[in-house]
């Protein structure tokens, strides 16, 4: 701005000159001010939505601290193990069993192999949308042939005699295809459901799950519903000796091969356990007291194996001292919210989950990806727990596998920084839910008191997570009494093997 004055003789114009170039200068000022404060201004905007800049080692700092609700000390972990110990006594006891979250069902398996069990036996495994018919050859081995069947979708919501009727139907072409003729072949019978077991072939149907919906089933015992099933077709004879759940066969299968084994453990897409409990502990126990019939060549357990149904552990609030904003998230939009949370802490179904929202939230907070995240991976369920297995495979430094399922996600561009701080995130999901599964085990242990004992487990976290068993192995050594022994045997094809072991037990005690 320029103004020239008319009359530079003209004491007014010189004073109006001076006045104007004062106001000249502070408009100059106010100009140059306002311009700095609006980049300033413009610099904090981007700033509020940009994470300021971290060094690798700041975020790999921060990203432990938020972390850190994950991991379980030793007191805690003793802390769950007293809180266990005093719910499984609830759910034996008569009085305390029907506000008890544990339901801690006897399961009237009295006897274990001794491993001298010799015969043909059929097995008869249903837990999902397929179910196998085994045929099980036991002597100096065991050998299989088995079978899978599809059950169709309008099966699955049908009706109850149409369930029965179709497995029949499948357990009579089998026999046939086999040319077993007329042999009376004993069976057993895993069903992997929800279930009231009122003795070693009665069960009743607490509730459908994993899809199925057959109406009048509900209530009933389901070997009785089989047993009709197969005599409405009458060409075929098949004695059903015993029905059990996929734990109690782990626990039997390996038995047949280790007589110390006393506990079942089952960490897959679900969790549960059983163990073989002194019988003066089980007030629920309707059966028998005299012991099973006893020969040279039997194992002698005195006791019945309890189905602790474990996986309800915490349902009555007694593990909020340990549940994460997380493991509430994944609750809340569970199909089955306030039930089952022990299980949402450890099962496959839910740790690939659980590690996702941790990684979501890094992700917002910019410690990962550059603050980017993608579309794939906002998706619930989109990381699923085989990515933790595989990532934690990898060699420390190298980063292969994780870059691998990054991509999958849609995240191309990961520094080393965050595939190592995604590995931390895994690991700290997997080694809880190990250390939890470890505590759990530890408290069957003690309470079974002996000087051995060999624990079966199965379930596909166990089997292909790298560290699982070691990881569950050291916690376990820290929480058992002082003196006692144990070691975790993979149990092979207990809800077959293990069917078929229960039957051949239970009709050697019918002789």
């Amino acid at each position: 701005m320029e103004i020239v004055a008319a009359a530079d003789s003209d004491e007014r114009g010189l004073t109006l000159l001076r006045v104007v170039s004062q106001l000249q200068r502070v408009i100059v000022y106010l100009h140059s001010f306002a311009c700095d404060r609006g980049h300033l201004w413009s610099t904090q905007s981007a700033d509020a939505r940009r994470t300021p800049i971290m060094s690798d080692e700041q975020i790999c700092k921060k990203v432990k601290e938020i972390c850190e609700e994950l991991i379980l000390s030793q007191e805690n972990l003793k802390e769950v193990c007293d809180v266990l110990h005093e719910e499984l006594n609830k759910g034996l006891g008569k009085d305390t069993n029907p506000e008890a979250p544990i339901k801690c069902f006897p399961t009237y398996v009295r006897e274990l192999p001794n491993g001298k069990e010799k015969g043909r036996f059929l097995a008869l495994d249903l837990g999902g949308t397929n179910f196998r018919v085994l045929l099980i050859q036991l002597g100096e081995e065991c050998s299989m042939d088995s079978r899978i069947y599809a059950v169709p979708q309008p099966i699955m919501v049908g009706s109850g005699d149409g369930l029965f009727d179709h497995i029949a139907d499948c357990l009579a072409s089998f026999i046939k295809e086999r040319d077993l003729g007329e042999e009376l072949l004993p069976l057993g019978f895993t069903f992997s459901f929800p279930c009231k077991q009122e003795g070693l072939t009665k069960a009743r149907l607490a509730r459908w799950t994993k899809g199925f919906k057959c109406a009048g089933v509900e209530g009933r015992d389901v070997v009785e519903l089989l047993k009709a099933a197969i005599a409405r077709r009458g060409d075929v004879k098949i004695k059903i000796c015993a029905v059990l759940n996929d734990t109690t066969g782990t626990l039997m299968s390996c038995a047949w091969k280790n007589h110390n084994c006393r506990i079942g453990l089952i960490v897959g897409t679900g969790t549960n356990a059983c163990y073989m409990e002194k019988l003066e502990k089980v007030e629920l126990w309707d059966g028998e007291l005299d012991e099973p019939h006893q020969d040279d060549s039997h194992v002698e357990v005195k006791g019945v194996i309890i189905n602790t149904e474990w996986g309800a552990f915490g349902d009555n609030g007694c593990l909020d001292f340990i549940r994460t904003e997380y493991d509430n998230n994944i609750d809340r939009e569970s199909i089955n919210p306030g039930r089952q949370l022990y299980e949402k802490m450890i099962s496959g179904m839910y740790m690939g989950e659980i590690a996702r929202q941790v990684i979501i939230r890094l992700v917002a907070e910019g410690l990962l990806f550059g603050g980017q995240s993608s579309e794939i991976l906002e998706e619930k369920g989109s990381f699923f727990t085989k990515y933790i297995s595989e990532i934690e495979s990898d060699k420390d430094g190298d980063y292969n596998n994780c870059r691998v399922i990054l991509e999958e996600l849609g995240l191309n561009s990961a520094t080393d920084t965050d595939c190592a701080n995604v590995r931390h995130v895994c690991e700290c999901v997997s080694r809880r839910a190990a250390y939890l599964a470890a505590s759990g085990v530890a408290v069957l242990l003690n309470r079974i008191q002996e000087e051995s004992v060999t624990v079966a487990v199965d379930g596909s976290v166990y089997r292909f997570h790298p560290h699982f068993h070691n990881l569950m192995t050291e916690q376990i050594s820290q929480l058992i009494k002082p003196g006692m022994k144990f070691s975790l045997m993979l149990s092979e094809d207990g809800s077959g093997r293990g069917a078929a072991l229960v039957a051949a037990v239970a009709s050697r005690s019918s002789r």
